[in-house]
């Protein structure tokens, strides 16, 4: 006996195959979901870990700006303390000034040179005086500028013949000008400063020039 299936199964099997298709897309789409929420999640337990990381630099950032604003105006106070002590020093120094000066000048004149006067202006003290010759000035520069552990930077400003009364007699001289440095005693012992191709020292000069 032949059986004939007069079911419409072709149109069942097309609602079945499309009812496994929405099942799959529901799955899949549940499961990007669920993707989707793990990562996002991942990521967002990693950044609110990181933003604490941040906070704690941020923290110890500032409590170092602190510390270096402290240690920055330490250092200020210490340089203002040294130079007030700096300031203090030169005071006690500069008060025995002029006794170095007048031994100086007294040790470096040479004979045949007479002081006239001088003038103490800071650092810078101007000599005036009278020399037997020319090469007595440029002694006395050399004197200064080399042989005094007191006096440096002799500057000779002028030189000029000169005419010196004595009694009936008039002699004639050379009269001299210059300004020379003198030291402090933080200063007295520190090494001179050589210059390369520094030029000639007054020294030499005054000994070349010629009286007007």
């Amino acid at each position: 006996m032949i059986r004939i299936n007069l079911l419409p199964h072709r149109e069942e099997k097309r609602k079945q195959r499309k009812a496994s298709f929405f099942a799959l897309l529901t799955l899949g789409g549940l499961l990007g979901v669920a993707l989707v929420l793990l990562v996002g999640g991942y990521n967002a337990r990693a950044i609110a870990i990181q933003d604490q990381r941040n906070e704690v630099l941020k923290k110890a950032i500032a409590e170092l700006d602190k510390k270096i604003a402290t240690i920055a105006t330490l250092k200020q106070e210490i340089e203002a303390l040294k130079a007030r002590q700096q300031a203090v020093e030169d005071l006690q120094g500069d008060r025995n000034q002029p006794v170095y000066l007048l031994d100086e000048l007294v040790k470096q004149t040479p004979s045949g040179v007479y002081l006239k006067g001088f003038k103490q202006d800071g650092q810078r003290v101007t000599v005036g005086g009278y020399a037997q010759s020319q090469e007595r000035v440029s002694e006395l520069l050399r004197n200064l500028a080399g042989a005094s552990p007191w006096l440096e930077k002799p500057d000779l400003i002028e030189v000029r013949a000169a005419n010196l009364a004595q009694g009936k007699s008039t002699k004639k001289v050379v009269e001299f000008n210059l300004i020379v440095s003198i030291k402090r005693p933080r200063d007295k012992d520190k090494p001179e400063e050589s210059t390369p191709g520094a030029k000639p020292g007054p020294a030499g000069n005054a000994a070349k020039a010629a009286p007007p």
